[in-house]
Parts: C-alpha cells; structure tokens; sequence
C-alpha cells in the first residue's frame, strides 16, 4: 500500500503539473484551475488512504477530472482532434489511439527497466496480478504517463507533426494508425527520451530515458530494505 500510494500520488500530481503548465503558458482558465483544484485534493486523499480499494477510487476520480480538462489542452482547430473522453480497447478516435499507443510503448520499457534491475514484472503492488500481465510494471509507468506520454500527445496534435490522413476509422469504429505514423510517433518519443531533466531525488540531471531505469533501481533499494521508502519521480 504504501508502495502504491506513491505511485499515484506522484501520477496525479504530474497531472496536475500538466494543468497548471498550460495555465501558465495560455493564461488563465476557470476549468484547468477548478480541475488542477481537485488534483491537488486527491493528491492528498490518495497519501492519507488506508486501503488499495480506497486508492484505485482515488486514481479513478483523479482521472475522471484530468481527461475532463485535457480537451482544454489540445490548442489544433481540426475536428478529427476534437477529445471529448477517455476510450481504449480499442479507441475510437485519433487522441485516444495516440495516448494508447505511447502507453503501451511506456509498458515495454517499464517492463525492461524492471527486469534490469532484477525486479519481477509481473508481480505488482497496485495493479491485481493475472496471468501474462506485467502487473508491476504497469505500476511503475504511472507516475510517466502525464510526463512521457500525455504532454508528447499534446506536442505531436499543437505542432501539427500528426495530422487526419495519419488515421483511418474501422467499420467497427475502432481507429488506427498507419505504420509510417506509428514510425513518426516512436521517433518523436527517442528524441524526446534525448532530453535532460532534474530528478528531485537524486538532485542532478539526467535524460529523461533513463528516468524508468532510475526509478526502478530506486524500487528495488526498497524493496532490498536500502531506502526506508520509495521516492516516486515528481515532474516540476
């Protein structure tokens, strides 16, 4: 639990780093103000609970109202990038196939950093373990979801790398993506991994693909009694 509690809180909280980003750098905004309001709430809520349950209420309700704020953040007048909410398996439209795809590109290194630092994947603190799913994993991707996937969406949409004819719409309603944007869409993820940030804990730069790998060298020295508790990666 108390594993799991840092995860999320440090998810919400980058979430609401995102929020108040796009409130300095647009101006003000009474629904990006009201919905960073509530992060900040369920930061604390989900630092106080005492139950796993009680914390995946939590991150289910932070969610709801980050996603309720996230059209606000796509600045692109075209209609195909209109986001009205969250949708997977599979996405119905070109927002949600972006973040779903970055998603699972995120599970694959969380996985590989994990197992690096001889951490079981599969065995989690936060997500149920079932059969083939790298429950841990999936827990340490959380806190890089707003920091390395999100706001990567957000930049490919506002700066028009990704444009409508990069998707096509299934009779079913799912929507994909071509191999070449897919292609486009790994590229712009290398580079930003290229960039440098300051990691809070560890007070130094480093790039940001290494921030996985760190953070799950930082679990394992908790996890092997080396850290009296896990200091999850908190985007400033």
């Amino acid at each position: 639990l108390l594993i799991a509690k840092e995860n999320i809180a440090a998810k919400i909280a980058n979430g609401r780093t995102v929020l108040l980003r796009a409130i300095r750098d647009h101006g003000a905004d009474d629904l990006l103000e009201q919905k960073s309001l509530a992060l900040a709430r369920s930061v604390d809520e989900a630092r106080r609970t005492n139950s796993l349950d009680a914390l995946r209420g939590i991150e289910g309700d932070a969610a709801s109202s980050y996603f309720q704020a996230f059209p606000r953040l796509i600045r692109s007048d075209e209609p195909s990038f209109v986001f009205k909410d969250r949708n997977r398996r599979p996405p119905l439209d070109p927002v949600n196939a972006l973040l779903s795809y970055l998603y699972t590109i995120l599970a694959h290194d969380a996985r590989s950093a994990c197992e690096s630092v001889g951490l079981d994947s599969s065995v989690g603190f936060l997500h149920r373990d079932r059969p083939g799913r790298p429950s841990l994993a999936l827990d340490l991707m959380e806190e890089f979801r707003p920091v390395l996937a999100d706001r990567l969406v957000l930049s490919l949409i506002n700066r028009q790398q990704i444009k409508r004819t990069d998707f096509k719409t299934r009779e079913s309603g799912a929507v994909e993506m071509s191999d070449e944007t897919r292609k486009a869409i790994l590229a712009a993820y290398q580079e930003r991994k290229r960039d440098e940030v300051h990691h809070p804990f560890l007070n130094e730069k480093v790039t940001v693909g290494l921030l996985l790998l760190l953070q799950a060298r930082l679990l394992a020295r908790h996890i092997r009694g080396d850290l009296d508790a896990y200091p999850p990666y908190i985007w400033k």
